[in-house]
C-alpha cells in the first residue's frame, strides 16, 4: 500500500490502480494530521478513524487494537529530506484468528480430556492385571487358613514381589497353623492331667455314697476330694501360666521351637558308647523353627539318637535342614550300622518291637546304615 502514495513532490499524492478496492478497504493515509484517505466503510467519527488519527500523529511505527480490530501505522518519510511527510495506518480483523485459537484450545482441551481418558483406563487396566495374582493369592490363603490346610504358594515360578508375598502369607499360614496347633495341645494336655483328680473325686464320692460312713470315713473322703480339687488348681495355674509366659513374649509363637538350641543341647548331654562318635552336619540356622513344643522335640529326638549310637559302627551323623517344600523343618538322623533288614521293615514301627525302631519314617534307599527323617511343621 506504501507504493501507491507517492511524496516526492511539493505535496502527497495518493495514486490510484486498478482494482485496488482491496487496498483500500483497511487503510487510512494521512500527511502530517490531514486526512487524505480512508475506508468506505469508516465514517470519519468512528472508533477506528479516530484510533487512526492518533496513530498517525504518533512518532514511528505503532500499533493499538480496537475492539476486535488491530491497526498499524507506518511512516512514510520524505525522499529528499529526512522527514516523515505522510503515514499509512492499515486495520486487520482479529476475529478469525481468535476464532482460530479458541477452536484450538477446545481441540487441545477435548485431545487432553481423551489421553487422560485413555491412560485412567490403561493403568487400570495394567494395574488390575497386576494385582490378579495378588487377589488370587489372598482369597487362597483365607481359604487355607479357614481349613488349616498345609498347602502353601513357595517362591518358585513367581516373581521377586509376588514371590516375597508368598513368603510373608506363607509365615502368616505357619504362624496360624502353629498357634492353633498349640491350643489345641493346650486343651488336651488341660484335659489329660485333669482326668485323674477329677476320677478321683468321682470315686470317693461314689464310695461314699455307696453306704453311711462314719465321721473318720467322711473326713478322710473329705481329705481327699479337697487334695484332689488343689490338684486340679496346681494343674490348671501350671498349665496356664506357661500359656500366658510364651503369649506375652511377641518374638517367639506359642508352641514353636528353636531348633538350633534343642540340637545342641540335646547332642551336648548325650552320652554315646566310647567307639561312637556325634557329628553335627549343615548346623541349624537362626530362622529354623518347628511349630512344636520344646519338650515334644526332644522327646522325638532322644530316641533316634540312643538307637543310631546303639547300632553304629564307628559314628552317627546327625544333620538338620529345611526341606523345599516350605513351612517343613527336616532333621535327618544317620549311622552306619547294619541297616534295618528287608524282613523287619514291615514291623519297624510296631509297638514292643525293636531293630533300630523309632518314630518317624524311614529311608529305605539309604545305605550303608541307616537314615531315620524328622519332619516337623515350620513355627
Amino acid at each position: 500500500m506504501a507504493t501507491t502514495v507517492d511524496t516526492g513532490g511539493p505535496r502527497v499524492r495518493v495514486l490510484e490502480t486498478a482494482n485496488d478496492r482491496l487496498l483500500d478497504a483497511n487503510v487510512w493515509i494521512y500527511t502530517g494530521s490531514r486526512l487524505l484517505e480512508r475506508p468506505p466503510s469508516a465514517a470519519a467519527d468512528s472508533p477506528l478513524t479516530r484510533a487512526a488519527d492518533r496513530l498517525a500523529t504518533r512518532d514511528g511505527r505503532a500499533c493499538e487494537i480496537v475492539h476486535t480490530i488491530r491497526l498499524c501505522a507506518y511512516p512514510l518519510p520524505d525522499r529528499r529530506a529526512d522527514a516523515t511527510v505522510a503515514a499509512v495506518v492499515t486495520a486487520l480483523d482479529l476475529t478469525p484468528y481468535r476464532s482460530s485459537a479458541d477452536t484450538l484450545l477446545l481441540g487441545s482441551l477435548v485431545l487432553d480430556v481423551v489421553m487422560l481418558g485413555c491412560t485412567y483406563a490403561l493403568t487400570r487396566l495394567s494395574v488390575g492385571r497386576a494385582l490378579r495374582p495378588v487377589r488370587a493369592m489372598t482369597d487362597q490363603a483365607t481359604q487355607w487358613s479357614a481349613v488349616a490346610s498345609d498347602e502353601r504358594f513357595g517362591t518358585a515360578g513367581h516373581p521377586a514381589e509376588l514371590a516375597r508375598l508368598g513368603a510373608s502369607l506363607d509365615a502368616l499360614l505357619d504362624r496360624i497353623r502353629t498357634v492353633l496347633r498349640h491350643e489345641r495341645q493346650l486343651t488336651g494336655e488341660l484335659s489329660h492331667e485333669l482326668r485323674t483328680p477329677l476320677t478321683r473325686i468321682v470315686m470317693e464320692l461314689g464310695w461314699w455314697g455307696s453306704r453311711p460312713r462314719t465321721d473318720a470315713e467322711t473326713r478322710a473322703t473329705l481329705e481327699a476330694v479337697a487334695e484332689a480339687a488343689r490338684s486340679m488348681r496346681t494343674i490348671r495355674d501350671t498349665v496356664l501360666d506357661d500359656a500366658r509366659e510364651s503369649a506375652l513374649d511377641p518374638a517367639t509363637v506359642p508352641g514353636a521351637t528353636d531348633v538350633g538350641p534343642i540340637i545342641d543341647r540335646l547332642l551336648r548331654n548325650f552320652t554315646p558308647p566310647g567307639r561312637v562318635k556325634l557329628v553335627l552336619l549343615e548346623p541349624p540356622t537362626p530362622a529354623l523353627v518347628a511349630g512344636v513344643a520344646p519338650a515334644l522335640l526332644e522327646r522325638i529326638l532322644s530316641p533316634l539318637l540312643a538307637n543310631a549310637a546303639r547300632y553304629a559302627h564307628s559314628h552317627v551323623t546327625v544333620s538338620v535342614s529345611a526341606r523345599q517344600v516350605p513351612g517343613t523343618v527336616r532333621i535327618d538322623v544317620v549311622d552306619d550300622g547294619p541297616g534295618v533288614p528287608e524282613t523287619f521293615v514291615g514291623e519297624l514301627f510296631q509297638p514292643g518291637r525293636r531293630a533300630v525302631g523309632g518314630e518317624v519314617p524311614h529311608d529305605p534307599g539309604h545305605t550303608p546304615g541307616a537314615r531315620f527323617t524328622v519332619s516337623l511343621p515350620g513355627g
